[in-house]
């Protein structure tokens, strides 16, 4: 049998044919973005950004007016877990982000919103046996930051804070918003102290909460840093946490001339003050015997972007003739 003669394809088509069947050309790599990879070391967790994260979600309030301060709003997927009102320069920012939960978000609420990275402000933020660890989130492909005043070593001070601003601008690729801010807030500190200059330090006594004890706050913590450059002394500066319990004996023994009342949740700065008042124990306590109390918003005396701001207003409580 014979096979018909195949047809002689133009040379042209062949061409044609051949450039079609062969592997398509690698397209060209995209140009990193300004700025990356940029790689940071934040508590031990070290991590490599190739661009800004685009799907951010905030836990806890201090972290998140950080994101708000630096105007990343956008940048924002969720944020969770608020102590007090929003700052109102904020607030319309704030609302257009959604609110993931009350407090902390489960694991699976948190992954719904489909994060590439978390931010935590306190360390519960990410509970590994609530399914949140940095671990877990980083199998699940998201990076994560904590707040450096909960980093497991060392006493954090405002020059940590400016570096924390600092970080997350460069994170998010912003790093000229983070210096305009860090800039300003380094000249409200300032000013602060050139009014206090040669005004002695009164010993002060941070009263969180608790009844059988007294939760206040050590030296591990930002509320150290803003006592000391407010012009007080912290009588529990030798406590090695950020907040921690102390016993009423101690406070008796080390008498304090002001009692800071950091105001948050559900019992109010009125009850606080009477729980102290009412305590015969305390009686003799400069502080409970001549009244002087001073009164802090919670998320004033955390390491977030109200620091500043917080040294000036507890300076004045602390020495109102400055």
């Amino acid at each position: 049998m014979t096979w018909p003669r195949r047809a002689l394809l133009p040379a042209a088509l062949v061409t044609l044919l051949a450039g079609c069947a062969a592997p398509a050309e690698r397209a060209p790599e995209a140009k990193p973005a300004p700025g990356f990879p940029y790689t940071v070391s934040n508590c031990g967790v070290k991590t490599t950004y190739q661009a800004p994260p685009k799907r951010a979600v905030t836990m806890n309030q201090h972290v998140t007016e950080i994101m708000l301060a630096l105007g990343l709003e956008k940048s924002l997927v969720g944020t969770a877990y608020l102590d007090d009102a929003v700052l109102p320069a904020y607030r319309a920012a704030y609302d257009s982000v959604p609110v993931l939960a009350k407090e902390y978000p489960s694991k699976e609420a948190l992954l719904a919103a489909n994060p590439d990275f978390v931010y935590g402000g306190y360390s519960s933020a990410f509970a590994a046996k609530d399914g949140r660890g940095r671990d877990d989130l980083k199998r699940s492909g998201i990076d994560t930051r904590l707040n450096t005043e909960y980093c497991p070593s060392g006493a954090p001070s405002v020059d940590d804070l400016y570096r924390e601003v600092g970080e997350i601008g460069r994170t998010f690729g912003v790093p000229d918003r983070a210096d305009k801010w860090v800039r300003e807030a380094r000249t409200t500190v300032a000013a602060t102290e050139k009014r206090l200059k040669g005004t002695a330090p009164v010993s002060v006594f941070v009263y969180d909460s608790g009844d059988k004890t007294a939760f206040t706050a050590g030296g591990k913590g930002i509320g150290n840093d803003l006592i000391t450059r407010a012009g007080g002394r912290n009588v529990f500066a030798d406590l090695d946490k950020a907040f921690g319990d102390a016993t009423w004996e101690q406070v008796v023994a080390r008498k304090p001339e002001v009692v800071v009342i950091y105001d948050y949740g559900s019992t109010t700065v009125e009850q606080k003050k009477k729980r102290l008042l009412d305590d015969p124990a305390l009686k003799d306590v400069p502080a409970i015997k001549n009244r002087r109390f001073a009164v802090m918003p919670l998320s004033d005396t955390v390491l977030g972007v109200r620091v500043p701001a917080a040294v000036d207003k507890l300076a004045a409580q602390l020495h109102p003739a400055r």
